[in-house]
Formats: C-alpha cells, structure tokens, sequence
C-alpha cells in the first residue's frame, strides 16, 4: 500500500497513476518549468520535536531543497550541535567557520554566516560547528537569551539575503536552543513518524510551544506537521497516520514521507536525498511535500 499523495492530478480526466507518476519525474528532472508559487509572506518554520530519530533535520533539508529547486530563495539555520543539516546541505562546519555559534553570541550577522549550498543557488544555510555545544550553558548567563536568534533574523537581514522562507533545524531537546528558535519563528513544523511511540512525548512539545506561545511569542502557532517513515506494509503505520490526523486535522500535510533507504544513505555523500537519487520515492514525497508546503503559503492572507 502507498503512502497518501496530493498530486493535483486526481480529478484531471484521463488520470493514470502512470501520469500521475510521469508528472512527478518530470518535477524532479524539469525543475525550472514547474516553479512553485512565492508565499503571500516571509515564512519562518522552526522544525522542532525533542524525540530523536523522527526525520526532523531530514524533513527540514529536503523540504528547503524542494522549494529552493523549484524557485523559491529558501534558508536552513543548523541549530543542532550535531550539524547534520549542515552535512545534508554540503556547507563548511568546521570549527571556526562562521557559523550559528557566532550568530547567537552577537559576533556575527547572519548574512556573514550565510553560505550557498552547491545543491542550488537558491538555497543557504547557516552552518553550525562543534562550538554550538556548549552554546546552551553560555546562553544561560546572557542577556535576552531567549531572543538571541530572533534579534539575529531582523528584516533587514532576511531581505538582504532575499528568501521566502526560512527552515530552523532544531535539537532534539526542549532546551535554549530550541526556545531560541521558537521564539525567532512565526510557525512550527512537526514531524511524526508513523510508529509505535510517535505521539510519546508529543503533549510536553505542545505544553512547551503554549508556554513560549504565552510569555515569548504571541504569534507562534502548530502550522504544519509531516508525517515520516511510513511503512505500508504495517496496520500500525495507518493507524498512527489515522490517529494523527484526527487529532490535528488539516494542519496535517497530505503527503506521507515513505521509510526509504535512499532518504538515509544522502547526508552521508554531503546531499539531500533531491540531489543524490532524484527518481526515488522518498525525493518524490519530499517534493510533494514542498509543493503542499508551498501552495499553502501562496494561499495563506495572514500577515506578519
């Protein structure tokens, strides 16, 4: 059974799924005839869930790449000490590069750490070194230290970098990082993964967003979750799916990111799995994904 897909092509007379199928590799091989729209805004998605293993900083990379890909000036701040979206992207995250460590401490700016991956010229990221790792005991001590990231991601700078949107790869921990992130963003993105304990631990996410919501960040809000590592061949995974979508309704995005091999295999050749196997499920997912990502900031009329 394959995973749910919004497509677009459903209702299209003489639908097949082999058009269906044609029409999605041509996405992937033909980018720059199927560009997405630009959304009605600046959007800022803080990619956040304190479980590890989710396909949290896999779903923020590849869903920058999609959208880069297909048009859209997209950025990625690396805020896991790990650095892993910075592998994925291919970037410089030596130590001493500069990076989102220096941006925190007010050293840089972010136009300064900025670079362009060589998977598009479309999209950037703000590397993060092994000097982030002790960024959360530093932080403690200094002033607005839960405003630090936003004062760094002012409008000036945004529009001097020029993107629509920008992707906050998180920890997977509830701490001052993550509260940096949520407090610079207007949106949350959520990955589940459609497995026995994905909504283990979702409700202390939830509890900690409400808290930033009320006393950081009036206007942060759950905008989108995306659910990963979807198996068909399990009831479970349906029934995770089902019971997600119940809870959360539309905020769920249509498309459902498969368990695939490929998906894993990119970030250890320095790529997001849109560069290094184009034609595999999982790419094509992610770009559906994107695409939702997209035609839902083009239709949105919130401001910031």
């Amino acid at each position: 059974m394959n995973p749910p897909q919004e497509t677009g092509t459903h209702h299209d007379i003489g639908w097949t799924p082999i058009a269906e199928e044609a029409e999605r590799a041509a996405r992937v091989l033909h980018p720059e005839e199927h560009q997405l729209p630009r959304p009605t805004h600046r959007r800022v998605l803080t990619v956040a869930n304190q479980k590890g293993g989710v396909g949290k900083t896999t779903s923020a990379v590849n869903l920058a790449a999609g959208l880069a890909l297909h048009g859209l000036r997209t950025l990625v701040i690396d805020l896991d000490p790990q650095g892993n979206a910075s592998t994925a992207l291919n970037v410089d995250h030596h130590s001493g590069t500069p990076s989102v460590y220096e941006i925190l401490l007010g050293e840089v700016s972010l136009v300064e750490a900025a670079q362009v991956s060589e998977q598009s010229p479309n999209l950037l990221c703000v590397p993060a070194t092994i000097d982030l790792a002790g960024s959360e005991i530093e932080l403690v001590s200094m002033a607005s230290r839960e405003s630090r990231l936003k004062e760094s991601l002012s409008q000036e700078a945004l529009q001097e970098l020029d993107v629509d949107y920008v992707f906050i790869d998180c920890p997977p921990s509830l701490g001052l990082l993550t509260v940096n992130a949520m407090v610079a963003a207007h949106e949350v993105l959520i990955p589940i993964q459609c497995e026995y304990y994905a909504l283990e631990g979702l409700g202390q996410l939830l509890n900690n967003i409400d808290l930033v919501q009320k006393h950081l960040n009036r206007t942060l809000v759950v905008s989108t979750i995306l659910l990963t590592m979807y198996d068909g061949r399990t009831k479970l995974a349906d029934q995770v799916t089902q019971e997600v979508r119940n809870h959360f309704g539309d905020v769920v995005l249509k498309t459902v990111i498969p368990r695939s091999v490929k998906v894993s295999e990119a970030p250890g050749y320095g790529q997001t799995v849109l560069a290094y196997d184009p034609g595999s499920r999982g790419s094509m997912s992610y770009l559906d994904a994107a695409r939702e990502v997209a035609e839902r900031g083009a239709a949105s009329r919130e401001q910031q």
